[in-house]
């Protein structure tokens, strides 16, 4: 389209260019994109909602150990075996910390929250509506960081690639017509 309005030439290869440049721009960008987008997650339940199902199963009148086992039944998986060992070993009388030993660490929320409840009788709610609200304030955060770092990513894309693009496309053929054009003259 370019080549035909400056009569080929130097129009057809700032087209061409322009078109590698918009094309490489684009793979850029989606791979940034899909880099930010495909990060590994974990398959297990989310920690915010077993301190949701454990201040239901609480609030339910079941005690620590209880609730404990039944989340940990409903989650499945690692984190609902880790729920059931600790629940069965403080049925069986072992203590706070050695109940919770060999967890993983992305339970801590779920210990902390609940250690009041078993050592001192506090009432649970408070502490793990107040554990899953830090779980999501510190996801938020987490998400806003990522897009700004993304959104920094992708102006090396722009700068290198669509500006070219634009100007090759864009700006050199008008330019290329008015020079014709005055030069016919």
């Amino acid at each position: 389209m370019v080549g035909v309005a400056t009569d080929g030439g130097l129009g057809t290869v700032a087209t061409v260019l322009g078109t590698a440049f918009l094309f490489a721009g684009r793979t850029w960008s989606a791979r940034l994109v899909a880099q930010a987008r495909d990060r590994p997650r974990d398959r297990e339940i989310d920690v915010r909602v077993v301190l949701d199902l454990l201040a239901a199963a609480l609030g339910a009148g079941a005690g620590v150990p209880r609730a404990l086992g039944a989340v940990g039944h409903a989650a499945g998986g690692n984190h609902g075996t880790a729920l059931r060992a600790a629940a069965d070993a403080l049925v069986l009388g072992a203590g706070w910390e050695q109940a919770w030993a060999g967890t993983s660490e992305v339970l801590a929320p779920v210990r902390r929250a609940l250690r009041s409840a078993w050592i001192d009788g506090a009432a649970p709610g408070a502490a793990l509506r107040a554990a899953g609200e830090e779980l999501r304030r510190d996801r938020s955060a987490a998400a806003r960081t990522a897009a700004a770092r993304l959104g920094v990513r992708l102006v090396l894309p722009l700068g290198c690639c669509y500006l070219p693009a634009f100007v090759l496309v864009g700006i050199v053929p008008v330019l290329l017509a008015l020079g014709t054009d005055l030069f016919a003259a």
